[in-house]
Order: structure tokens, then C-alpha cells, then sequence
């Protein structure tokens, strides 16, 4: 993901700024930017960008401030085949989170500007942190906004815990000020600012499960199919600790009736690399249809051998009365950056809605 901020994005983000600040230094601001890049990571390359910017960009930022709200119309989009074309824009809003800190109110135009670029999800962050007041009261005009990019980043911006961007403390504790907006955007006609609003409630069911539940619950009465898809989306992580309420919450059969009959591996001795491959047969002993949430979890052996579980969605089924299903799946355990491997006994166990009822060993073996 690194190579999204490289050569082309700077020149991308030069030509566009030197066409509304023409004391932009063109050539300098590429050479600069050229010094050591190839080295730096993903975040490093943002910040070497922001820095870099600062050398050739006005030091008051309301010149910064005139300059980017100009940049649209003379942007350079990318290629559309690119996945990480819109990476370009992202040291452009970072560069207002750090040099715009302390003058807020040209920061948030700003941002609500340049999102449709660049989500600033992660540049509002600070704002949020340092002027919460402030940040409620212009968050609160823009859930309105016609244009969806703003409306999302009200829900993105304000996730408690938004994967690369700084956690919202505040919010982890207590996440009602967020409600009302969310309850706004619950049912928007963007499926883009949904997904957000689903993500924002998972990110507080990790620490506010009861809440979930609650609003939910109160959203499912006369909810659109699109309020429904948020629902059982904001509900996965939920549904992977097993949390009692969410199954009837969803639909799912509160106390299955079943006979989990075997779970068996292929091979029980893998190296690194492998495919785990198990099968699990079920049998109904209900009278009745029932709606199952079937996750496998991985218990990884970590440095102090102790096991730590990690939950995965297998399938979600309607058994009919009596009857039997089996299942086959295969995971690769592959290295990843996430997580350190060790050798020794690892698990596998099947999750039926919230409830483990089948756990097998297996040894992993991690090469030198």
C-alpha cells in the first residue's frame, strides 16, 4: 500500500497546488520528496510528504487554508485502475490536521472540502480530541450535507476505534454523542456512509455491547432493508463473541437443538504454509426449522503457550426438522502481519450461534 504515496502522487499534488499558489516550488517540493522515500512505510511516507509541504507551503494557514479550497476543479484523479490513486490527497489532509490545530474553524472547512479526495477520517481526529464542542456542533450541520463523502466521514471520523487512526478514548467510555448522528445516517441513501454507520456500531459493541443491542432493537421496528443490513452488520463482532442476545436479536434459533456428530481433520500436523481442512456434521433434533449462525474458531498457541481464540464465519443456514448437513472448509495458515506463529498445539473448535460444541487439536509447526 506504500506505493500509493510515490513519485507520480507528488507530482500529482504539486500540479494541482501550484495552479492556485503559483510561489509553489515545483521542482524543489519533487526533489525533496524524492530524498529517501523508497525506504519509508506507508504512514513514514505521509509524514515525510506533510513535512515536505511544509517547507513550500505558506506558513499562515489561513494561505493554506485559501489554497486547498481552490484544488478540486485542478486535482488529477489518477488512473481508475488504480485502487490507491485517492492515497495522493492524503498527506493534503493530514497536513490540516497538524498545521491547522490551532486555527479549527478554517480547519473543518478545510476537511469537509477535501473528503470527497481523501477521507479525513484520520485528520479529524485531533479536532475531535482537542474541541469536542466544536466538532459536535459542525458534525451535527453536515449530517444533512448533500454530498455522501461528508456525511460518512461525520460516521468514520467519529468511530471509537478506526483501524490506523487514533482511538477516541472518550468515546470507548461513552459513545452517545455519537448516536444521534448515527441514527441519522442509519437508513442514508449512500451505501457507503451505511457501511460506516455498521462499522462505527461494531466498533462500540467491542466495548459497549448493551448499547448495540439496545439500539438495534429499537432500529428494527419498521426498519428499511437498508437499516437491516446495518443491523446485522454492525452485529459480526457480537455474533463471534457469542453474546447471548444478538441471536434472537437477528432471527437466529436462541437455544439450538442438535447433534454435533463429528468434527474431524485431514491432517493433524502442519507446518507453516499449510491448509487446515476440516469437516463438522450436524443433525437437527428440533421439531422445527432453525436458523444457525455456524463460526470456527482458531485457538493460536502464543509466546507464553497459552491458546488465543480467533473467530471466523463458516456459514449461516436454516436447518429443516431432523435433518443433517455437513460441512468442509479449508484455512490456510498462512503468515500474516497481524499475528507471530509459534510451534506447538493449536485448536480448532465450531461456534453454533454463540455456543462452542465441537474442539479438535491439531500441531503447528513454525520453521526456523
Amino acid at each position: 500500500m506504500k506505493d500509493g504515496l510515490n513519485a507520480v502522487s507528488a507530482q500529482r499534488i504539486a500540479s494541482a497546488i501550484s495552479q492556485v499558489y503559483p510561489d509553489f516550488a515545483v521542482e524543489q517540493f519533487l526533489q525533496q520528496i524524492d530524498i529517501g522515500l523508497a525506504s519509508l512505510e506507508l504512514k513514514q511516507r505521509v509524514n515525510h510528504f506533510i513535512d515536505v509541504l511544509a517547507k513550500y507551503l505558506p506558513q499562515d494557514f489561513a494561505a493554506c487554508h485559501a489554497t486547498f479550497i481552490q484544488l478540486k476543479p485542478h486535482w488529477d484523479y489518477g488512473n481508475p485502475e488504480d485502487p490507491l490513486r485517492s492515497f495522493a490527497a492524503w498527506p493534503v489532509t493530514d497536513f490540516v490536521a497538524k498545521y491547522g490545530i490551532d486555527n479549527p474553524d478554517l480547519a473543518f472547512d478545510c476537511l469537509r472540502y477535501l473528503t470527497s479526495l481523501f477521507s479525513a477520517e484520520f485528520a479529524i481526529r485531533p479536532f475531535i480530541e482537542k474541541y469536542p464542542e466544536l466538532s459536535a456542533k459542525y458534525l451535527s450541520q453536515w449530517v444533512t450535507d448533500e454530498d455522501y463523502h461528508v456525511r460518512r466521514l461525520i460516521s468514520e471520523g467519529t468511530r471509537p476505534r478506526l483501524p490506523w487512526g487514533i482511538r477516541l478514548q472518550d468515546f470507548c467510555l461513552d459513545p452517545k454523542p455519537n448516536l444521534a448522528l448515527l441514527e441519522q445516517l442509519k437508513d442514508d441513501d449512500s451505501e457507503y456512509v451505511r457501511r460506516s454507520v455498521a462499522n462505527h456500531l461494531n466498533d462500540i459493541a467491542k466495548d459497549n455491547p448493551d448499547i448495540v443491542i439496545e439500539i438495534c432493537k429499537r432500529w428494527q421496528k419498521d426498519a428499511s432493508s437498508n437499516t437491516q443490513w446495518v443491523i446485522k452488520h454492525a452485529c459480526r463482532s457480537l455474533i463471534k463473541s457469542g453474546h447471548p442476545q444478538v441471536f434472537p436479536l437477528l432471527g437466529f434459533t436462541k437455544s439450538p437443538k442438535l447433534l454435533a456428530e463429528d468434527l474431524s481433520l485431514l491432517n493433524t500436523q502442519l507446518t507453516l504454509g499449510d491448509t487446515l481442512t476440516f469437516t463438522v456434521q450436524l443433525t437437527s433434533t428440533s421439531m422445527s426449522n432453525q436458523k444457525l449462525a455456524i463460526d470456527f474458531v482458531i485457538y493460536h498457541m502464543k509466546a507464553n503457550g497459552q491458546l488465543s481464540a480467533k473467530v471466523f464465519k463458516l456459514k449461516e443456514l436454516s436447518l429443516k426438522s431432523k435433518a443433517s448437513i455437513e460441512l468442509t472448509k479449508q484455512h490456510k495458515m498462512k503468515a500474516i502481519t497481524t499475528r507471530k506463529y509459534y510451534s506447538g498445539k493449536h485448536q480448532v473448535a465450531i461456534q453454533i450461534n454463540g455456543k462452542e460444541v465441537l474442539i479438535k487439536d491439531f500441531n503447528l509447526k513454525v520453521p526456523d
